[in-house]
């Protein structure tokens, strides 16, 4: 996983009919680092939503990961805010130990122990495993999926995995020279889907270089969807 930091575009894919949203831009920062004994990840987020109104709301989110790499802990944070008020605040440390699954402990929004069912990922662990499918020529990885982005614990999660593919010939960036990929759609499901309840909380799209850098990202948030257009894309040095 090369240690890096993308900047994308973001601008409205598609909006559902007869909804409220008509327009959405913003910018997304990510960032991950090589932290020896572990990976750290940061994303920032900026989102302006206009509606038929003629209203706009600006959106912002902050989220910062450590994940060992045995894939078995998970210290996380994330910061979200409207109209540049804070809104929510989650944080706390996840372990999972083997068969059994794990458990996440929240220090905020409130102080809760949950556990995590068993065959839970991690999300750098996630997107190792869904990589090494794709190269195996493997279609489809299900699985709790646990990144701390929410109060309830694990979401069910379903990954779709397309051909592997060489690498490109003319790359836009250099560390994207000599990394074939794979594109994936990641849905992630809420606890309604036990009830029955089948469609997803939440879809991403993306191309998975094999080093880990992600582009032509599409996010879809159920009333709208965005493009995420990779505008830039550093290496960062490694800190071991």
């Amino acid at each position: 996983m090369a240690p890096h930091r993308a900047a994308y575009r973001l601008t409205l894919d598609r909006a559902r009919q007869g909804g409220e949203v008509i327009q959405a831009e913003g910018a997304m920062l990510f960032e991950v680092m090589d932290a020896c004994d572990g990976w750290t990840t940061r994303q920032r987020l900026q989102l302006v939503v206009a509606d038929r109104a003629g209203q706009t709301v600006e959106t912002s989110s902050d989220y910062s990961t450590w994940e060992s790499k045995d894939g078995r802990r998970l210290r996380f944070t994330l910061t979200q805010a409207a109209q540049g008020a804070v809104t929510q605040r989650i944080s706390g440390e996840a372990e999972l130990d083997g068969a059994s699954g794990g458990s996440v402990t929240y220090e905020a929004p409130s102080a809760t122990r949950l556990r995590l069912p068993p065959g839970t990922l991690l999300p750098m662990a996630h997107t190792i495993r869904a990589l090494q499918m794709a190269r195996a020529g493997q279609r489809m990885l299900v699985t709790p999926l646990f990144d701390g982005t929410g109060e309830d614990g694990a979401q069910d999660s379903t990954t779709i995995l397309s051909p592997w593919t060489p690498a490109p010939a003319e790359p836009r960036f250099p560390l994207m020279a000599g990394q074939a990929s794979a594109r994936m759609r990641i849905a992630f499901f809420g606890k309604e889907a036990a009830a029955g309840a089948s469609a997803p909380e939440y879809e991403v799209g993306l191309r998975y270089y094999a080093n880990g850098v992600a582009d032509e990202m599409k996010m879809d948030f159920g009333d709208f969807a965005v493009d995420a257009a990779m505008e830039s894309l550093d290496p960062l040095p490694g800190h071991c």
